[in-house]
Order: structure tokens, then sequence, then C-alpha cells
């Protein structure tokens, strides 16, 4: 190993990787959260929250477009889009690629990050906070959704895993607050969200998300994609109570990638359809999985990667 800074991100308490810094850009706490970002030479810079990698410049637009464009695609016309999470601005970065979009609201707790994102991450958001179409409002997503009356066609959640017993994200992944959710979209509308890493040691992230959602929504379809910076598959999932969101018609995917004229790196209508096959073990996880997360008793991952329930610590 060649001398110099090294970030050690421990994955699980046995396995650990480990990034050369160039340079330390950034660092702190908000009132929420420690940030730390620095410069890579194989990923450029890298955001770091609580000692995880939460994303990295070279290929932060493979996760973006994973997240948004598959529920912005299964509606026909999102004008109205609520973004829960994404501080960096990336995700409203693409979902703002969509011509059809009218009003793009994104909700985050951490204001103190937004800036930092504002001030050293420009390659993440491209200016899409001074975009006339775009609302950035400072609150805590379930506070927002409890006071407000707006619908939306399309609502994306792009939260940290709830990992901890005394994570306040836990009450985010509960059947209370993606009821909430379902409660504010508009006829037809869809729900996308990040559903946590897959891999052998945190096999049931994702199976008790599903579970979870199924729930509230009539239909909920899981699907997954090769994240380079995290090394490893994260899933997500499309949920809607109208109709089957992965469940399309010949030709309706690449139809409207061209009618919108979206300029994707990452995606093609064929392998967008694609990241809807999962591993047979995957299917069965899901399938199996009897674990819901409740406001009484929402779950939280053990940093072995376990699924446990327990009250939030008030």
């Amino acid at each position: 190993m060649d001398y110099g800074m090294y970030f050690f991100e421990h994955i699980t308490p046995y396995e650990t990787m480990v990034r050369r810094m160039e340079r330390v850009i950034a660092s702190g706490r908000t009132r929420y959260q420690d940030y730390f970002l620095f410069e890579t030479r194989g990923f450029g810079k890298v955001l770091v929250l609580d000692k995880d990698v939460q994303s990295t410049e070279k290929d932060e637009y493979i996760y973006h477009e994973t997240l948004v464009h598959p529920a912005m695609l299964a509606h026909a016309e999102p004008r109205t889009v609520l973004i829960i999470g994404g501080g960096e601005g990336a995700t409203l970065r693409e979902v703002l690629k969509h011509p059809t979009v009218e009003k793009a609201v994104m909700v985050d707790i951490d204001g103190e990050l937004v800036e930092v994102a504002k001030a050293h991450m420009p390659e993440w958001h491209q200016g899409a906070f001074e975009d006339p179409r775009s609302v950035l409002v400072i609150e805590d997503a379930r506070a927002y959704l409890e006071r407000t009356e707006e619908r939306y066609d399309v609502i994306l959640i792009d939260l940290t895993d709830p990992v901890g017993e005394d994570n306040p994200a836990r009450l985010l992944y509960t059947v209370e607050f993606y009821d909430l959710v379902r409660r504010h979209l508009n006829p037809g509308g869809v729900m996308g969200m990040q559903a946590g890493m897959i891999m052998l040691t945190h096999h049931r992230v994702h199976p008790v998300v599903h579970r979870t959602v199924r729930e509230v929504f009539r239909y909920v379809r899981s699907y997954k994609n090769h994240i380079p910076g995290f090394y490893l598959n994260f899933g997500f999932l499309l949920a809607s109570e109208a109709f089957d969101p992965a469940a399309f018609s010949e030709g309706t995917i690449e139809a409207r990638i061209l009618e919108r004229n979206l300029p994707l790196k990452h995606l093609t209508a064929p392998y967008l359809e694609a990241l809807f096959v999962l591993p047979k073990d995957l299917e069965e996880a899901i399938r199996s999985e009897t674990l819901v997360s409740t406001d009484q008793n929402p779950f939280y991952l053990t940093p072995d990667g376990e699924a446990r329930q327990a009250p939030y610590p008030k």
C-alpha cells in the first residue's frame, strides 16, 4: 500500500473497503449528521455521511438514473413530483430532465448539508436548485406530508438505510409512512424508492422494505442495479395503487424516452426493463419475508445486516 491518506469504510463488521484520499474538501457536523467530502483519483469526489459512503462523483449518475427514471417513465405524463431526501440535488436534476414536469418539490431535513452540496458538489446538482420548477423545503419529510394537502404524480424516496436502533430514519420505513405517501399521490401515481443494498450478509433489508410497502400498495415491484462506487448491488422499488408500474407494453419505455428526448447516460429501454429480472434467491427472500415495519415497532438494521424490530426510543 502506498503512503498517503486512506478512508476505511466498514461495510460489515468483517469486511472493509479502503479508498485513497487525494485531498479533503470539506468536513463537519450538521444538526443531524457528520459529513466528510474528499477526492480520489478513481471516483472523483466522495461524499460520506456518518461514516458511510453515500455517493461518488464518477458514478452517481448510475444510482440517480436508476432511482428516478423507472418511476418517471412508468407514468404517462408526470407533471408534479415530490422528492423525499436527495440532499445533493442529483435526484432533482434527473427529475427535471423530463419536460412534462411543471413542479418538483424536494423535502430534506438537513438544510446545512444542502448548502454543503450547493457549495462543493456542483457536479451533482448542476444548477437544479435554481431551476424555476424547483421548490426546496427544509423540513422533516413526515411532518411535511402530515401538514400538506398537495398531491403528486410521482413521489421519489431517497433516504439512508435505517442502521441502528436510535436512527430516526426508522420512522420513514413504516406502514404508516408509506400510507402517508400513498395518500399524497394523484390517481395513477407512482412511488419510487431506494430500498437497501443487496448482499448476502444484508439479504433481508430489501425483502423487509418490500413486505412493508406491500401492506399499503396494490402493486409493488423490485428491481436492482450494480453501483460501481459502492462495489455492490442496490435494491429499488416501484409501487402504485392503479397499475403494475413494471408491466410495460412492448415499446412503451423506448417511446417515452424518445418523446421526452431524455439525455440518459446509463439507462436504455431494454436495460431498464431487464433490471426487474431478479435472481432466484432474492425472489424467494421477498416471497417468504414476514416482518412488517410499523410506527409501534419499526425495523432497523444491525451492523451485521440483521433486520430487527423494537419500539423507537423517544
